[in-house]
C-alpha cells in the first residue's frame, strides 16, 4: 500500500509539478509496480466521460491506473491530432472519442464528466449535461466569473446533480493534517493569519503545450492570468478552515512581469483578504523561481506550515520550538479526485458543506477572485456587503 500511495504521490508530481512538457510525462506503467495494484472498490465503475483535452491536468486521469471505480466511456475532443497524440501516448482508442458532447450523449451515456476544457467552457459542458441528470466535476476554479459560476449552480440545483471542483491541494496529505491539528486538535489557538504561495516559473517557462496556453493566457477564457490560474487555490483552502465565511474587504495588486510573453494577462497577483478576525493573503504568480504549492496558518500560540503535500513544519508553542513532521497520504477512496467522485455519486459519500470540492466553498472562490480583479482594476479595496448585492443561489 505504501509503494502505491508513493507512485501516485510521483505520478501527480510529474504531471502537476513538471506536468506541461507532455514529452517527459511518463506513462503510468512505467511509474507502478509491475504487478497492477488491487481494486479497493466494490461494485460497477462510475461511468465518466472527459470533457476536453486542452487542459494538462488531464493526463491525471487519462495516466491513471485501473482501480475500478471509474471507467472512461468517453472523451470530446474537435482537435483530432491533440486526441490522436495523447491517444498514442496513453494508449485509448479513438472509438472513445467524439467531436462534441451532442455526438457523445448520442452514444453513450456516462453517469458523470470531467471537465478538461477552458474555464470559460465549464458553463456549455453544465449546460449541456446537468439537465440530462449527469454529474460534472470541473478543474479549478470553478468558473471565469460570477455570472456564469451563479448559472452553473442554478442548473446543478435545479436538476439534483453533483457539481464539484477539482484543485490538485486537495489530495496533499499535508493540507489534511493541518485542518485537523488547528480545527479539531485545537494545537495552535485560533487562527489570526493566513499566508498561501502558489505558482511557478510561468506557462510558457515550463513548457505548456499549445492547446494549453491558447487559453490559460486569455483574459476571457482562463478569466484572468496568474490571478485566476493560482489565487484561487489559496481562496479555496482559506474558505475551508475558515468554515464558509467570506472577506469583509478584499484588496488586490496586480503586475506584469513578462508583458512580451503573456501581453493580455497579469503573471503575477497579491490578493489580501480580510476577515473579521483573520487575514489571509494570496500571493499567486507566473513569476516564482520553482513550482510551489505551500501553506502557512498561525494562531494565537502557534503554526502549522505545509510546505508541500507532505512534508510540515509544526509550532504549538515557542518554548517548545518547532518540530518538522511528514503526513500521511489520504486513505484510498478518497486519495484523489475520481476516486472521490465514484464515492458521492455511486456510494453516497457525502460532500461536506464547505469541503474544498463542494459547490458552496467554490461559488465563495468565485466571488473573491471577482474581487479581487475588480480591485486590482480600480486601484480600490473592495467592501464585500456592497459589492455583492445579489444572494448566491
Amino acid at each position: 500500500m505504501i509503494k502505491h500511495f508513493q507512485s501516485i504521490g510521483l505520478i501527480l508530481l510529474l504531471i502537476m509539478s513538471v506536468g506541461c512538457k507532455q514529452k517527459d510525462v511518463p506513462k503510468t506503467n512505467e511509474l507502478m509496480d509491475t504487478q497492477e495494484s488491487p481494486s479497493y472498490y466494490e461494485g460497477e465503475p462510475l461511468k465518466v466521460a472527459v470533457i476536453g483535452l486542452v487542459h494538462t491536468h488531464v493526463h491525471w486521469i487519462l495516466g491513471r491506473e485501473k482501480l475500478g471505480d471509474i471507467e472512461i466511456v468517453g472523451i470530446v475532443e474537435p482537435n483530432r491530432e491533440l486526441a490522436e497524440r495523447y491517444g498514442r501516448q496513453h494508449g485509448y482508442s479513438m472509438d472513445l472519442v467524439f467531436d462534441s458532447m451532442p455526438a457523445l450523449y448520442e452514444k453513450v451515456k456516462p453517469e458523470a464528466v470531467l471537465a478538461f476544457n477552458s474555464i470559460y467552457g465549464h458553463l456549455e459542458v453544465v449546460e449541456f449535461f446537468a439537465p440530462k441528470g449527469v454529474h460534472v466535476m470541473v478543474e479549478k476554479p470553478l468558473a471565469v466569473n460570477w455570472e456564469h459560476a451563479q448559472k452553473m449552480a442554478r442548473l446543478a440545483k435545479e436538476h439534483g446533480v453533483q457539481l464539484l471542483t477539482n484543485y490538485e491541494t486537495s489530495w496533499y496529505g499535508s493540507n489534511e493534517k493541518a485542518y485537523s491539528l488547528v480545527k479539531k486538535e485545537e494545537k495552535i489557538g485560533p487562527i489570526q493569519r493566513m499566508v498561501f504561495h502558489h505558482g511557478h516559473p510561468g506557462p510558457i517557462e515550463i513548457g505548456c503545450n499549445e492547446e494549453f496556453l491558447e487559453w490559460l493566457t486569455d483574459p476571457v477564457l482562463n478569466g484572468g492570468g496568474a490571478l485566476t490560474d493560482f489565487g484561487c487555490y489559496g481562496a479555496n483552502l482559506a474558505t475551508w478552515f475558515l468554515e464558509g465565511q467570506t472577506p469583509e474587504k478584499v484588496t488586490c495588486t496586480t503586475r506584469q512581469y513578462k508583458p512580451e510573453l503573456y501581453p493580455k494577462v497579469e503573471d503575477d497577483a497579491t490578493i489580501i483578504l480580510d476577515y473579521k478576525d483573520v487575514q489571509v493573503i494570496l500571493q499567486a504568480s507566473w513569476n516564482w523561481s520553482h513550482n510551489r504549492k505551500d501553506m502557512e496558518v498561525y494562531g494565537k500560540s502557534g503554526y502549522v506550515i505545509c510546505k508541500n503535500g507532505e512534508d510540515m513544519e509544526v509550532l504549538e508553542n515557542e518554548k517548545d520550538g518547532p518540530k518538522n513532521i511528514t503526513a500521511s497520504p489520504l486513505p484510498m477512496g478518497v486519495h484523489d479526485p475520481f476516486a472521490y467522485l465514484a464515492q458521492v455519486v455511486n456510494k453516497n459519500l457525502p460532500v461536506d458543506a464547505f469541503g474544498v470540492s463542494s459547490l458552496e466553498n467554490n461559488l465563495i472562490v468565485v466571488q473573491i477572485l471577482e474581487a479581487a480583479k475588480h480591485a486590482a482594476e480600480t486601484g480600490k479595496t473592495v467592501v464585500w456587503k456592497d459589492f455583492f448585492t445579489t444572494a448566491t443561489p
